[in-house]
């Protein structure tokens, strides 16, 4: 019989509906039943691409006589992370706080009253690898529980009491600390140089993740100081994750980290919010090198989310499983989809079957030799081995053979592996993963002059944007939800749906140039000023504080996998303030800054794209408006030397000068074209130097507007 999870909407929490557990979805009626029967409450966090997560599930929730222990003595919930983050966030903080570590998936216990006692993350059913057994843990917290509860609820409340004291909510304001100086960047960049891997790229040892928020204050920190250190970490790193085994090298697109130091071993889920980042992360690199390498993955991975993780209503999917069936073994595999034998490729590539394996790495025993845990035996990680070059030497294939092996292979292997049993695709539109995902594929379409696909990518954001526009966003109420999937719009959106969200909308509008989505970047910005900002300490809540479940009212400086909201806001403050002039949105962003002051040097590990935004802060800001005739030859001549240019301080707007006017930028009204020739204007706080259709004289313009400032400075 399906459980009380039968009912849900979520992903994960279906993957959970026909357990033995007898589940219920975190709500008063839970809550209820624990209060009335006295039980504590056992809370299961986690999502539904998590591969640790289906693994305890198949060990213990499915285990009956797991199962009848738990509904024994505990009232079990369960959460899924990625429709409250909310929630995942306060017991995270206690799990972080107890045990030194996190993630999912997260057990937690609660007292009646929702105050943790214990928690951590995955346990095994009985004791292995230094883990007590599952069942052993719930057996012991049920006698304390009966035989020492006073003991417990006092410590559930002391605990709970100093985790509020550890968060800066309430008490009186603090004193305001000077915006960080320049030397903050720089403390930045040697920060990052201390544990750069020289020899593989990234940071530190195994397993590495993408931080492209550490890219772009790497990106952002070079074009502010002329430091070429930190050009070379981020332009290194990126290129070490395209040619290892994180990167799909068939379909496009990054697996969620990789578990060696190399790069060559990845863990496969596939997340949105990555694919995002890692193109905006692309295509700054594009603009940097002015290499076709980087605009070329940036292509890849915005092909893998159009054709995957891209719904018939528009909106961006959530993700791609890590774990499929597993061909001949009727069971479920960590990167079963994605791994190759040896044979399989000689049977399927033929003559070409020596490029195959020189290209990708491919051995009859398999080339796993960095999986730790012995997952793919036998099996092939596609990563790039050998260069072009090195392929043709030992092949004796010339390069253009080899180009064309490699190509015709392409698609040979993607159709091949089409056949496979796919991974399960989360389906559910969240609100800021939409507005990150918007935000990419509106910079591509606006910076990429000669791709193709150009026209798809607008096309792709506008789309994504009205769907949200249409079935998240309530403007008569004010408000945003945050979760739609399978007909139903649901949960009220916290801080990082609307600064995501707005920040697509601010990419979008300077692609378009429609005053649409500045008009809703603007109303979503002042809505979250409204129901999340701190005035008193500057910076931005997670949640408004009105639901009384979530225990603990939080603020999220941490740039991880996802920006925090605070992060996001304030670079969002500054575009804003650029385009329609409020000097409301730079003191937001001032105030923001003073709340870290000095130190934010000191931490740019915790809080990269702040770090950004610190260096955004100090360059020389500048616009710069396009305006011609969409695909005229004398406009793309314009965007050429634009964006051949990296430019991170500079909002660039594209206009069709038949399109309506702006009215929350008055100052773009004047800007037309001459002659019926585009016309370029490059101004730096609303001052503007005389237009120009000639790209030589524009690029004489902008050498001022991205030198660094230690150049510029008088």
């Amino acid at each position: 019989m399906p459980n009380r999870l039968a009912a849900e909407r979520s992903p994960y929490l279906l993957q959970h509906a026909n357990n033995p557990v007898d589940w219920r979805p975190w709500g008063d009626e839970a809550f209820e039943v624990a209060r009335r029967e006295e039980k504590p409450i056992f809370l299961s966090i986690g999502y539904s691409t998590c591969h640790w997560c289906h693994v305890m599930e198949h060990e213990s929730f499915e285990d009956p006589t797991i199962a009848q222990a738990i509904n024994r003595m505990f009232v079990p919930i369960k959460v899924d992370r990625e429709e409250r983050p909310d929630v995942d966030r306060v017991y995270m903080a206690f799990v972080q706080a107890t045990t030194g570590a996190g993630g999912w998936p997260m057990s937690v216990w609660l007292t009646p009253d929702l105050r943790p006692f214990y928690g951590g993350t995955y346990f095994p059913p009985s004791s292995r690898w230094g883990r007590p057994g599952f069942i052993d843990v719930l057996t012991e917290l049920g006698r304390a529980w009966k035989d020492e509860r006073p003991k417990m609820l006092q410590s559930a409340e002391t605990i709970l009491e100093r985790l509020k004291a550890a968060t800066t909510a309430g008490g009186p304001a603090p004193k305001r600390a000077p915006v960080a100086t320049i030397d903050a960047v720089t403390a930045g960049i040697e920060s990052f140089a201390q544990t750069f891997d020289r020899r593989h790229g990234g940071f530190g040892g195994a397993p590495k993740f993408p931080r492209p928020s550490e890219l772009q204050f790497l990106m952002n920190a070079h074009a502010l100081t002329g430091d070429d250190r930190a050009k070379t970490m981020a332009l290194d790193t990126l290129r070490a994750m395209a040619m290892g085994g994180m990167r799909d090298h068939i379909g496009g697109g990054f697996h969620r980290y990789s578990v060696d130091a190399e790069w060559r071993v990845p863990h496969f889920e596939k997340m949105l919010y990555d694919q995002a980042q890692l193109v905006m992360a692309y295509l700054e690199a594009t603009q940097i090198t002015g290499e076709p390498f980087y605009a070329a993955v940036a292509e890849d991975t915005l092909e893998y989310v159009v054709r995957d993780l891209t719904g018939d209503h528009g909106g961006f999917l959530s993700a791609e499983d890590a774990d499929s069936l597993e061909a001949g073994s009727g069971s479920h595999k960590e990167g079963a989809f994605y791994v190759w034998s040896g044979a399989e490729i000689d049977a399927l590539m033929g003559d070409d079957a020596a490029i195959i394996r020189r290209r990708f790495g491919i051995e009859d025993g398999g080339n796993a030799l960095a999986d730790p845990q012995g997952e793919f035996t036998g099996q092939n990680l596609l990563y790039i081995a050998q260069s072009v070059e090195e392929v043709t030497v030992r092949t004796g294939r010339d390069v253009e053979a080899v180009m064309r092996a490699l190509r015709r292979s392409r698609k040979l292997m993607f159709d091949a592996r089409a056949e496979r049993p796919r991974p399960h695709l989360d389906d559910k539109v969240i609100a800021a993963w939409n507005g990150l995902m918007i935000a990419a594929m509106a910079r591509a379409a606006r910076q990429m002059v000669d791709s193709p696909r150009r026209n798809e990518w607008r096309q792709a954001a506008t789309r994504a944007a009205e769907f949200v526009f249409n079935t998240l966003w309530r403007p008569a109420e004010r408000k945003l939800l945050r979760r739609f999937r399978d007909g139903e719009a649901a949960i009220d959106a916290f801080c990082e749906d609307y600064a995501c969200l707005a920040w697509g909308a601010i990419e979008l509008f300077q692609t378009s140039g429609e005053s649409r989505w500045l008009d809703w970047a603007v109303e979503l910005t002042e809505i979250q000023t409204e129901r999340f900002f701190d005035p008193s300490d500057g910076g931005w809540f997670s949640t408004t504080g009105e639901d009384p479940s979530v225990v603990l009212r939080l603020k999220e400086d941490y740039d991880g996998a996802e920006p925090s909201a605070t992060s996001v806001t304030t670079r969002n403050l500054i575009r804003l303030s650029q385009i329609v002039g409020d000097a409301a949105y730079l003191e937001r962003a001032e105030r923001t800054f003073e709340r870290y002051g000095p130190s934010l040097g000191k931490v740019v590990r915790v809080m990269p794209l702040m770090a950004a935004n610190l260096a955004l802060w100090h360059g020389r800001r500048a616009e710069v408006v396009l305006v011609g005739t969409p695909g005229s030859p004398d406009l793309a001549a314009l965007e050429h030397t634009l964006f051949n240019r990296y430019l991170p301080w500079a909002v660039t707007i594209t206009r069709d000068p038949a399109a309506p006017s702006i009215p929350r930028a008055p100052w773009l009204a004047s800007m037309g074209m001459q002659d019926g020739q585009a016309r370029a204007y490059v101004c730096h706080q609303f001052t503007c130097q005389a237009p120009t259709s000639d790209p030589a004289t524009l690029d004489r313009e902008l050498e001022d507007a991205s030198a660094p400032r230690r150049i510029i400075l008088s």
